[in-house]
């Protein structure tokens, strides 16, 4: 019994520590940026984690680049909201997916392996819209969009 237990313990504890590995890295930052996570508002700076649930916000005159564990590069321009809404990645056998938001701003996408590998996994949602990766690289842009 208390093999059992001790077993299912450390299932769980693989788990968490699974889900706590960040979605990717902040490369690049001009200007303001920050990092929304838990109600809380910190500063980007290269080499910040970003997490799942993070909002990536820029302001005025800035941008910012992130690289996510797949390799997919955002880059954000000014006055711009992103949200990692979903992301999972094994680097072993490249299967994962992704959903990002973009609530406002500009975004520029080049996508990385999960795309490469199972495209029909990522997407990328506006407050209107909703598009599937079936290319490499795009730009999305969003017009007056949402500060939530």
């Amino acid at each position: 019994m208390i093999k059992a237990h001790w077993a299912a313990l450390c299932v769980l504890l693989a788990c968490s520590a699974q889900a706590a590995e960040p979605a990717g890295t902040i490369k690049v930052v001009k200007g303001s940026v920050s990092i929304e996570r838990d109600g809380k508002k910190m500063p980007a700076t290269v080499g910040s984690q970003v997490e799942i649930a993070d909002r990536v916000r820029t302001g005025k005159e800035s941008s910012v680049g992130v690289t996510l564990r797949d390799n997919t590069l955002l880059s954000a321009g000014p006055h711009s909201l992103i949200v990692i809404d979903k992301f999972t990645y094994d680097q072993t056998t490249q299967d994962g997916s992704m959903s990002i938001g973009i609530r406002k701003g500009t975004l520029s996408v080049a996508s990385g392996k999960i795309a490469k590998r199972t495209p029909e996994s990522v997407d990328f949602h506006t407050p209107t819209s909703v598009l599937g990766v079936r290319g490499t690289e795009f730009v999305v842009e969003v017009v007056g969009g949402s500060d939530e």
